[in-house]
């Protein structure tokens, strides 16, 4: 875990300068009427006695980059990066009132001791340095507090849980995975302590210290965490609360102890600090959650005992099952509703969050369904966000495709990564200042990996020539966008930011030695993609079985559908109408109505594209059989999102088979094993989606010419949408 004095790095305490390019400086001011389109969620407003600039919020995201408690430069940069693009107040991840008891990971930051006062100071001086105000979330993380379990403590709770958790789904795991999940504790099983009045007195009174220290370190505010299963939020629900005293039964005795520690910082800050507290709108996945009925019952006794706002989140009760439900939602706006109604109980305000996006946010604030907006995901995308917002200039911000593969981190207690920021989580950060000499660099493949070289090229100087043989930008990132329509929102901003740049840009041009003796490039990158081979079997190369690429080519209207059956001939009319549209979206909603392909359908391969092509399939009303050969599906899709579209395909009555091999493709069916059991299913369409591997024959072909050449996306490492965009960000800082 790296903890210990002999393991601490230097601390620095200052926030750290990145070099980038600012593009509107010599652009024209923005339309008046695009900077109104944010105008609620940009206008100032106030929690207490804190006065924010605007109404965006950074909530909570835990970034685990702490030494046994101590705020390291590497916390302060993340936060300081948010607070100079603009965002209004700035929430740090979980902090422990008692660490390391009550904690779930030595990397969060400690509250219990003045050891960690010049960390929160640094950060809290960096922070208002950057134009923005600085909130600590404090919390006991009670029946999930790992690091108790790994020091052989018996976990806080309200009363012993008489329930287990369904861990089915750590079926679609890796065996790296589990044993990753596992070092956290060192394996070691949680005992419990139900809380007693003498447990409670010393909570209170420690959250009490913990306040105190927050507010010495010049901090604004602090955050007092009521939800997601801790301690105070067990408290709350009656499935984990079944007590008979004074903290159990009616809701009002459920949320005594949450009043009391509220009073008690109140009293212990006074006005020096605003006083947040964070409950669940309501919780899911398991009977005796709470409801937002009594979540708004309950904000109203907060702001009784001295909260000055209320931040309503969300909780999926077992995070094997429901983690996409709460407390990191894919639904768009998710507990927009849930706010909504809390605030109709409470004078003070509410905080909203749950996928909450720019537009969604100003229509929340405009409609007074919330005060303030808190935006994680999205500001991990985008540090600048709110400064792109302020300049009228919302098409600028990088979008979260909300693959979690962030959150994904924390489960093993790692420092969260993006896959569209390969900024976020770099203790050393890649540097993408200007050239010293300016080249011309041909860019082989507009995908993701392709575009995103080209934009941070063009950026540092270099004049970039981009070709592709498609008709269309986005290469597989355009095809994906129609199973995964977030993924839309990425092709999108590519195409905005490489259409503001100048970039020579050539569609329909297939990259071939010739043509790069020709434009006599200085530095070649190519940008390919991976290459998917068909079905090595008996019928693996009969008309009806495809590959991505046949199919993409199919859909795409660029190939040509000549073995004279009626499904291709059909495939290839909506070919051509993909063709005219270019529009995933557009594709999306037609093929709910109009998708030629036959009743049953059989996928080979259950990884990351193989499963979301079956779930799409199943939407559009297809009998799909799932074939996977290894053990685990969705891989290598970051784990709640895999567990959901697990559960998601079995649902929509997907036959997933894992451990089966394909032995024969015949004209109507496809016949495998799993196991000692022969099987088959039936089949008018075969998609092979397995065999994806990494090949860049062009980037061979030129390595001898004496041109420098270099390979990013899966033409490299198949690593999809994360891998094309980091590689292209290690390449793109060295031409």
């Amino acid at each position: 875990m790296g903890n210990g004095p002999a393991a601490r790095s230097p601390r620095i305490y200052g926030a750290r300068v990145s070099l980038k390019t600012n593009h509107n400086a010599s652009a024209a001011s923005p339309a008046q009427s695009e900077k109104s389109k944010h105008r609620h969620l940009l206008s100032p407003g106030r929690i207490g006695p804190m006065e924010l600039a605007n109404r965006v919020v950074l909530p909570a995201m835990d970034m685990n980059v702490c030494v046994d408690g101590e705020i390291e430069q590497a916390d302060i940069d993340h936060y300081v990066a948010r607070a100079s693009g603009g965002t209004g107040l700035v929430i740090t991840g979980a902090s422990a009132v008692a660490f390391p008891v009550g904690a779930t990971s030595t990397k969060e930051p400690g509250l219990s001791d003045d050891r960690f006062l010049p960390g929160l100071t640094a950060l809290a001086d960096a922070v208002h340095a950057a134009g923005s105000k600085l909130c600590v979330q404090s919390t006991h993380h009670g029946k999930v507090a790992r690091i108790d379990t790994l020091n052989g403590r018996p976990l806080l709770v309200p009363s012993e849980p008489d329930y287990s958790v369904d861990m089915s789904a750590l079926a679609d795991n890796t065996g790296e995975e589990l044993t990753r999940m596992g070092a956290v504790t060192a394996g070691r099983k949680p005992s419990h302590h139900e809380a007693t009045a003498e447990d409670l007195a010393w909570l209170v009174e420690t959250w009490a210290d913990a306040a105190t220290r927050v507010m010495r370190s010049g901090a604004d505010a602090i955050e007092i965490h009521c939800a997601h299963g801790y301690v105070l939020g067990a408290f709350l629900n009656r499935r984990d609360n079944r007590r008979t005293d004074n903290y159990g039964g009616s809701l009002e005795n459920r949320a005594r102890l949450a009043c009391e520690v509220i009073a008690a910082v109140k009293a212990a800050v006074g006005d020096h600090l605003a006083v947040l507290v964070r409950v669940a709108g309501a919780e899911f996945g398991q009977e005796g959650g709470l409801t937002n009925e009594e979540s708004c019952a309950a904000a109203a006794l907060f702001e009784e005992a001295g909260a000055d706002a209320i931040h309503v989140t969300g909780w999926g009760r077992n995070p094997f099952a429901n983690f996409t439900d709460g407390p990191l939602p894919n639904k768009v706006g998710a507990y927009l509703d849930l706010a909504a109604e809390v605030k109709k109980h409470v004078s003070i305000p509410v905080i909203a969050v749950g996928r909450v996006l720019p537009d969604v946010g100003e229509k929340a604030i405009a409609s007074g369904q919330a005060d303030f907006v808190a935006m994680g995901r999205q500001l991990l995308a985008d540090p600048d966000l709110v400064d792109k917002l302020k300049a009228g200039t919302p098409e600028r911000v990088r979008p979260c495709i909300n693959c979690y593969v962030c959150v994904q981190e924390n489960f093993w207690d790692d420092t969260p990564l993006c896959a569209v920021n390969p900024d976020l989580g770099r203790l050393t950060p890649i540097e993408l200042g200007p050239t010293r000499k300016r080249k011309h660099v041909l860019v082989v493949g507009a995908g993701p990996g392709g575009l995103e070289t080209a934009r941070i090229l063009s950026d540092r100087g270099h004049r970039v020539t981009v070709v592709d043989k498609s008709d269309r930008l986005g290469g597989t990132l355009w095809f994906s966008s129609l199973t995964t329509p977030d993924n839309e929102q990425l092709l999108d901003w590519l195409k905005s930011e490489v259409g503001r740049r100048d970039i020579d840009v050539r569609l329909g041009t297939e990259a071939t030695p010739a043509l790069v003796a020709e434009l006599a490039p200085d530095h070649v990158v190519v940008a390919t993609g991976a290459v998917r081979g068909r079905p090595d079997v008996p019928g693996g190369d009969l008309p009806h079985v495809h590959t991505g690429d046949t199919l993409r080519g199919l859909l795409l209207g660029e190939a040509a559908a000549n073995d004279g059956s009626r499904l291709l001939r059909t495939m290839g009319k909506l070919g051509k109408l993909s063709g005219v549209t270019k529009s995933p979206e557009t594709i999306r909603r037609i093929t709910k109505t109009f998708l030629p392909v036959g009743k049953d359908v059989v996928v080979i391969g259950g990884s990351l594209v193989g499963l979301e092509l079956a779930e799409w399939l199943a939407e559009r009303g297809r009998r799909v059989t799932l074939v996977e050969e290894g053990r685990a599906l969705g891989l290598p899709m970051a784990m709640p999102r895999r567990w959901t579209a697990v559960r998601r395909a079995g649902e929509l009555g997907v036959a997933l088979h894992r451990g089966g091999t394909v032995t024969r493709i015949t004209a109507d069916r496809v016949e495998f094993t799993v196991g000692e059991e022969q099987l088959s299913a039936p089949a008018d369409l075969v998609v092979h989606a397995a065999d994806t591997s990494a090949a860049a024959p062009l980037a061979d072909q030129l390595r001898g010419s004496g041109v420098p050449v270099d390979v990013v996306g899966d033409a490299a490492e198949v690593g999809y949408i994360e891998g094309a965009m980091h590689s292209a960000w290690r390449v793109a800082a060295t031409v």
